[in-house]
């Protein structure tokens, strides 16, 4: 895909998080993440819109367990029976980054950019996304594609709307 493909695409990212800032900042609300396969792209999404430390408050790309132990000390017992890229790890990520940040919402994702699968037998295209807050939720999204940079970019735009989502139901 060209690169002016992709600009657009963070353009279109950049404009979603705006909105969801205002959304937040006029509800005096906050958000951290930790997010993997989308390598820092929805914390930057976030952080694009001017006056972001009004309702950002810290995220991590945990893209390793060394680094889900050292950034969330979320230990090998804490995940003992959970797959990575399954909608309740994605929830314990959320609800453990939410609380270690004490923001009123956490969101976490966590998957398979592509171009191949992960070692957990998921296809490229897969990713699991939580928020955690006032109200929680988790979902799956699956784009059927090995294209790893288009992936990333769908990923952090389902979890930016999956927040959306959340703090409108609240």
């Amino acid at each position: 895909m060209p690169a002016s493909g992709h600009n657009r695409s963070m353009e279109q990212l950049f404009a979603q998080a705006q909105a969801l800032a205002a959304l937040l900042v006029a509800r005096r609300q906050t958000v951290a993440v930790a997010e993997s396969s989308t390598g820092g792209l929805i914390s930057a999404a976030l952080l694009s819109v001017p006056g972001a430390s009004a309702y950002y408050l810290g995220g991590a790309v945990v893209y390793t367990p060394r680094a889900r132990h050292r950034l969330l000390d979320l230990k090998r017992e804490d995940v003992r029976g959970l797959k990575s890229a399954s909608e309740p790890y994605a929830a314990l990520l959320a609800e453990t980054v939410r609380h270690r940040f004490s923001a009123t919402w956490g969101v976490a994702e966590t998957g398979a950019s592509g171009p191949t699968g992960n070692p957990y037998g998921d296809a490229a295209g897969h990713s699991c996304l939580a928020v955690a807050g006032p109200s929680a939720r988790a979902r799956t999204l699956e784009t059927g594609r090995s294209d790893r940079s288009r992936n990333m970019l769908d990923f952090a735009a389902a979890a930016l709307t999956l927040l959306r989502e959340q703090i409108e139901a609240d």
